[in-house]
């Protein structure tokens, strides 16, 4: 029987990288988006193409209600989940702290805390032993922005997914007598569209000279440390987390 993985964000960047290389694999994967129909069409099209099966799962992590329909439709018409790589993140235009309100805060936070949150608890009610469950993994991308501070640029966004790193810490003590490991990949100025949602498309490019490596990562890279974490040769290994940020 082949594993399954649901990817969050799986339409574009890391996640489409991620979706791909889990199906060389031999993972069945589920690709969740909210909004980009086209892209992870697109995604699960060459998922197919390759051989694999893939499904393309709309939904807003950021909505209870939403997270549950995800999982259950995962369910229905792959099977039983093996792991869950917690990649969905947003964030806002470059902004500092004094420019920003109560409602963009709850924007971020609502997406890149709870919504990790739901997903993990989710996962573990599928694969805990405890749940009667047969074990698996959580991979959580949380960039490195979480330790460098984003200052002058997003710190509500480092702030947020601080928190994921503290979940990641927690959660792998947590579940580990379950079948369940928790681990977290940390990238930084990887090449990815997400940079045009936060007003500076070349950011990457702009700040590539201040890395000890001199260029930006790909999202194929992060792809291939996530799935080592997803596989049995990480089979000893939780509560980690693999930095991606170019020496920085």
């Amino acid at each position: 029987m082949q594993p399954i993985v649901l990817i969050t964000g799986g339409s574009r960047g890391i996640g489409a990288a991620t979706a791909r290389r889990a199906a060389r694999a031999g993972f069945h994967v589920a690709v969740n988006y909210r909004r980009n129909d086209v892209a992870a069409r697109a995604v699960v099209e060459s998922v197919h193409d390759a051989g694999g099966k893939a499904i393309a799962v709309a939904g807003d992590i950021a909505r209870e209600s939403d997270v549950v329909r995800i999982f259950e439709t995962v369910d229905h018409e792959l099977g039983r989940l093996a792991a869950l790589v917690n990649n969905v993140g947003i964030l806002e235009t470059q902004a500092r702290v004094d420019s920003i309100d109560a409602a963009w805060l709850t924007r971020i936070l609502t997406t890149n805390v709870t919504g990790a949150f739901l997903c993990a608890r989710e996962a573990i009610r599928r694969m805990s032993t405890r749940h009667g469950g047969q074990g698996g993994a959580i991979v959580n991308v949380s960039p490195a922005a979480a330790r460098l501070g984003a200052a002058g640029e997003y710190v509500d966004y480092a702030a947020s997914k601080g928190v994921m790193d503290s979940m990641t810490i927690g959660l792998s003590q947590e579940v580990a007598a379950e079948g369940i490991r928790v681990n977290a990949v940390r990238p930084a100025f990887i090449h990815t569209d997400m940079h045009t949602s936060d007003g500076e498309p070349a950011r990457v490019d702009r700040i590539k000279d201040a890395l000890p490596m001199k260029r930006g990562g790909t999202p194929a890279e992060v792809a291939n440390a996530i799935l080592w974490l997803m596989s049995d040769e990480a089979s000893y290994t939780t509560g980690t987390f693999m930095e991606m940020a170019g020496g920085k």
